[in-house]
């Protein structure tokens, strides 16, 4: 039997809270994602419904080798999603609040985390967290027997500091905070629930995302042969070559 070297697939880590962890559900920006990149790399969901920076920065060593640098050469990018719960009102929420400063120096560790790992600050994305719609969150809150615990302004703050945590570590990012409610716009058609995305909010992320994830994937090259290309005599010669 001839050898062969296994085919190594690139990969993108979509590391978050729950609107990463829901993005690979129907319509998600995350299966959107996944589905752009088919047959180039593995789109990895590493998303922690409820978690905030401080438990992130905890259990990043966990999700990727950290001993091994060279295992994680193969990273093409980190999406790194979180704030909506760091951003929980002390008050009213203290289980999942970060305080502001505390957030901004738990992505700079993150970051850190990962360069040492192997994946440089340019191969990462940080996202803010999006606009907040205090109303319909407000209903959602009540249903848990609690009162609102979250407002659209401080939400704002914690988008500011991962904007400026992104450009002191030398990351690119995302600030849907800001694009959801460019120009005056009905931010909330973006929110199932005032919090979490829509449909809309999905793919609104889905393409912004794609913007800044493409130049990072753009040389990736399509992995295995097209079908149309495979020789029929003998296809050992096209599916077991190194190309």
């Amino acid at each position: 039997m001839s050898k062969f070297s296994s085919v190594i697939w690139p990969k993108v880590i979509l590391f978050g809270d729950s609107i990463t962890q829901f993005s690979f559900q129907a319509n998600g920006w995350g299966a959107d994602i996944a589905n752009s990149l088919a047959r180039k790399c593995d789109v990895l969901n590493r998303g922690l419904s409820g978690y905030n920076s401080r438990w992130a920065k905890i259990v990043l060593p966990r999700l990727i080798s950290t001993q091994n640098s060279a295992d994680n050469s193969n990273i093409a990018a980190v999406t790194v999603f979180f704030g909506a719960n760091d951003c929980a009102l002390e008050d009213k929420n203290p289980q999942q609040h970060v305080p502001l400063q505390e957030y901004s120096e738990n992505l700079k560790e993150i970051s850190r985390i990962l360069t040492a790992a192997g994946v440089p600050a340019d191969r990462v994305i940080f996202i803010t967290p999006p606009p907040l719609h205090e109303p319909a969150w407000e209903k959602e809150c009540i249903l848990k027997g609690c009162p609102l615990n979250r407002h659209n302004s401080v939400a704002g703050q914690y988008a500011q500091a991962c904007v400026q945590a992104a450009g002191q570590c030398g990351a690119d990012v995302l600030d849907l905070w800001t694009l959801m409610q460019k120009d005056g716009q009905d931010y909330t058609v973006y929110l199932s629930d005032g919090l979490h995305l829509s449909d809309k909010g999905n793919q609104f992320v889905a393409q912004h995302l794609w913007g800044l994830l493409e130049s990072r994937v753009a040389d990736l090259p399509f992995i295995l042969p097209y079908w149309g290309d495979v020789d029929t005599k003998t296809p050992e010669s096209s599916l077991l070559c190194e190309k």
